[in-house]
């Protein structure tokens, strides 16, 4: 599970460009919860993950995991409780080491690392299990390096590696955005997939709201900072675009009318 509690973050504080990133967030998930996370650029969906991740320290505000205050644990620390998959497929591999030696280096996330092969022969039948299950045929490519594969290859082999020691928590980074709409959907179910096979409790940012609608079991809206809906359960699988939609002017007009307000 995840718990945010009273979370803020601001940049540039005291300066001109001041930005009041996150205000007062407060947002509980459970083991095994599925949330879908949007809003209008700058409404502050990926700092949420950045804040998660460790990123940078909030001004205020806790997080824990799994039962752990992990507050001001550093990004490293956090990464052997959480795994992360961004929108550009270049970050989260390495290039220049083939498959299955990112494979073995997300193996070992969290674990110390001594003078053994790279590659151990078990592992590697462990990794052609693992790739033949996305059926992409890597499980044939393992001594490939992964420069030389798709943008859709490369995140479906990002989101194999993020989950192959179970993470506490799963965040998900716009990661069908730099994709065409044929390989987006196909990542979209493998991430359906493999949330459900290993009950991940999982943050996934998105601009596209069907997906949001569609994916998962919560939805939460940002908009300058602050959570505006939340839905859950039941209620989620009612919803429409329309619904979203209207929801969305409507926190809108709220916002302007409060700056109108502020400003006689």
């Amino acid at each position: 599970m995840i718990s945010l509690s009273e979370c803020s973050k601001a940049f540039h504080r005291g300066g001109a460009n001041e930005v009041q990133a996150l205000e007062g967030i407060t947002i509980e998930l459970d083991e095994g919860d599925f949330a879908t996370v949007i809003g209008s650029n700058g409404a502050g969906k990926s700092t949420l993950l950045n804040a998660v991740a460790g990123v940078f320290f909030l001004d205020q505000g806790t997080i824990s995991v799994a039962g752990r205050d992990v507050t001001r644990w550093p990004e490293y620390k956090r990464a052997t409780l959480i795994a992360r998959v961004f929108q550009n497929p270049l970050l989260g591999t390495c290039p220049s080491a083939t498959i299955e030696q990112n494979l073995a280096l997300a193996r070992r996330r969290g674990k110390r690392r001594g003078l053994a092969p790279g590659v151990l022969q078990r592992e590697r039948a462990q990794f052609i299990d693992a790739l033949g299950t996305i059926g992409l045929g890597l499980e044939h490519r393992l001594r490939d390096r992964v420069g030389l594969l798709s943008g859709g290859q490369r995140q479906a082999l990002t989101m194999l590696m993020a989950t192959l020691v179970r993470p506490e928590v799963l965040l998900l980074d716009e990661h069908t955005a730099a994709l065409d709409p044929k390989t987006a959907r196909q990542i979209l179910a493998l991430t359906r997939d493999i949330i459900a096979e290993h009950k991940l409790t999982a943050l996934m940012v998105t601009h596209n709201m069907k997906d949001a609608i569609a994916l998962g079991n919560r939805l939460i809206m940002l908009h300058q900072g602050r959570v505006v809906v939340g839905v859950a359960g039941a209620d989620k699988q009612q919803l429409t675009v329309d619904d979203l939609l209207r929801k969305f002017y409507q926190v809108q007009g709220e916002a302007l009318a409060n700056d109108s307000m502020l400003l006689t």
